[in-house]
């Protein structure tokens, strides 16, 4: 736990750069703007998930189970008419932003310590600039990247919202590789 004592300015200031980075990515430039689209007859899908009640979750439709959709022609029928959909259920009423910002930026310097942790062991004290930046900058690439993948591959994620993760994900590289790198003992 000594990376934490020696490492502890550079995880809150990075952690805190990444949440300001993230929230401007998020309200200022363009890119997510279009990334979420309103379904057709959006009343009546509300209206039929509404009446059974759905708690808030993860679902399939249709439902693969253990695949034995797959297993007779009917499931494998009802998979090819479609649409196939994995959907999030939100928690009713709107929403208090306050907890989720806070949730973020404690995210922020969750993973800006696990950096920490990789850097204090792969680099020396007083390590040139550019040679901290680099590691720190693709660990934290990394992290908040490479996660995301599995929702493209596996649950049907937009590959172009997968190319905008990553651009973000190297936008809070830079920003946490400069601060460890500023800030590195």
């Amino acid at each position: 736990m000594q990376f934490l004592l020696d490492l502890w300015l550079p995880i809150v200031v990075s952690g805190i750069g990444v949440f300001v980075v993230s929230a401007l990515v998020w309200t200022v430039l363009p890119l997510h703007k279009k990334e979420f689209a309103a379904i057709p007859n959006e009343d009546a899908v509300m209206a039929a998930m509404r009446k059974d009640s759905l708690p808030a979750g993860r679902y399939v439709v249709p439902w693969f189970g253990e695949g034995e959709i797959l297993k007779t022609p009917e499931g494998r029928a009802k998979l090819e008419a479609g649409p196939v959909a994995y959907i999030t259920i939100a928690p009713r009423g709107t929403t208090d932003m306050a907890p989720k910002l806070i949730q973020s930026l404690l995210s922020s310097i969750l993973i800006s310590a696990f950096v920490a942790y990789i850097a204090w062991h792969t680099i020396q004290p007083g390590a040139p600039y550019r040679h901290v930046f680099r590691i720190t900058g693709m660990a934290t690439f990394m992290a908040y990247s490479l996660g995301y993948l599995a929702e493209s591959v596996w649950f049907a994620k937009p590959w172009k919202s997968m190319a905008i993760q990553f651009f973000d994900s190297a936008l809070y590289g830079a920003v946490a590789a400069g601060v460890f790198g500023w800030l590195w003992p």
